[in-house]
């Protein structure tokens, strides 16, 4: 990815400025949004950075064996719907959003209420509710 470009998170920020920044292991994130934010773009980018970051951001509790983006998945665009506690001083918090994406089925949205909380002074992602439809 092109370290200069947006960020595909949608932020007015350089991918290596904002996201890029966690997913090669500079710096982790202060609140659970910009966690989300940046498992967001490790979909849009994929491959093994993308996979090594939402390894390292999915608590391990709740992680499945198989982390790898889907390839045939292109991730559009993401909308921020709701930020709940998630701060820098909090412990746990719930993000809600739209990925917008298409792919062999055509376009779609996922939306999602995930849930975060730190883990050894990080923010992890434990799980979501992801809305039917």
């Amino acid at each position: 990815m092109d370290l200069a470009r947006p960020c595909p998170c949608g932020l007015p920020a350089t991918y290596d400025a904002c996201c890029g920044r966690l997913l090669r292991g500079a710096a982790v994130a202060t609140t659970a949004e910009e966690l989300m934010r940046s498992r967001y773009t490790a979909h849009v980018i994929g491959g093994r950075e993308g996979a090594d970051h939402l390894f390292r951001s999915w608590h391990p509790r709740t992680r499945p064996d198989d982390v790898t983006p889907d390839p045939a998945t292109t991730w559009t665009g993401l909308e921020v719907l709701e930020a709940v506690a998630g701060g820098a001083d909090d412990t746990d918090g719930v993000v809600a959003f739209a990925a917008h994406h298409a792919g062999p089925g055509g376009a779609g949205v996922l939306r999602e209420r995930s849930r975060f909380t730190r883990r050894a002074g990080r923010w992890v992602y434990v799980d979501g509710d992801v809305e039917a439809g």
